[in-house]
């Protein structure tokens, strides 16, 4: 059996990547952008949700691989989790922040989805919005926080997966394994 875990390190590697990645450029470039050229409130709206919604499908393919190469590796280190101390925290403390990442980017792409219909051109985007009608200076002042929480979110995540890097030292696991022995046994205290 094979110690390496590649593929699926570089899953999670790489769908974390993209998706820090593209919600930090996102809520940079794209925003400032679209904030420079649009001239209104509504012309920025429409260019905004025009990149956000070419990224959306890139960004869904980029958490997936990061989720799928995240639960690999929790299988793959299942022995460490529960055997070295200080790897059960700080998975449970990188799954919470994977939770409110997850979270922020969902809501994230509902209030862009409300704030592009309200924007639109399209008759028919014009119906859906009067059928969910939303304070739009609310919902972009929402957006606007909630797009800087995603890449905040994503790069703490990405300093738990450096942490997580470190436990997996040689040194870090005996001691850790050491540890986590010395805890629950009265005898080797």
């Amino acid at each position: 059996m094979s110690e390496r875990n590649t593929l699926i390190r570089s899953l999670h590697d790489v769908g974390l990547a993209a998706w820090f990645g593209g919600s930090l450029m996102g809520a940079v470039g794209l925003n400032g952008a679209a904030k420079d050229e649009g001239g209104t409130d509504t012309a920025t709206d429409r260019i905004a949700s025009a990149g956000w919604a070419k990224w959306t499908p890139v960004n869904a393919a980029a958490i997936g691989a990061h989720l799928f190469g995240g639960g690999g590796l929790l299988a793959a280190n299942a022995h460490r989790v529960a055997t070295q101390q200080g790897v059960a925290a700080s998975t449970t403390a990188k799954t919470v922040l994977t939770a409110a990442a997850l979270a922020a980017t969902a809501y994230a792409r509902v209030l862009g989805k409300k704030i592009e219909l309200a924007a639109s051109t399209d008759p028919d985007d014009a119906e859906k919005a009067n059928e969910h009608p939303i304070d739009l200076y609310k919902a972009r002042r929402q957006l606007t926080w909630v797009q800087w929480a995603v890449p905040a979110l994503t790069g703490g995540l990405v300093v738990l997966n450096a942490f997580h890097g470190e436990q997996q030292r040689a040194h870090q696991q005996i001691t850790g394994m050491w540890e986590r022995a010395r805890s629950v046994s009265p005898f080797m205290q």
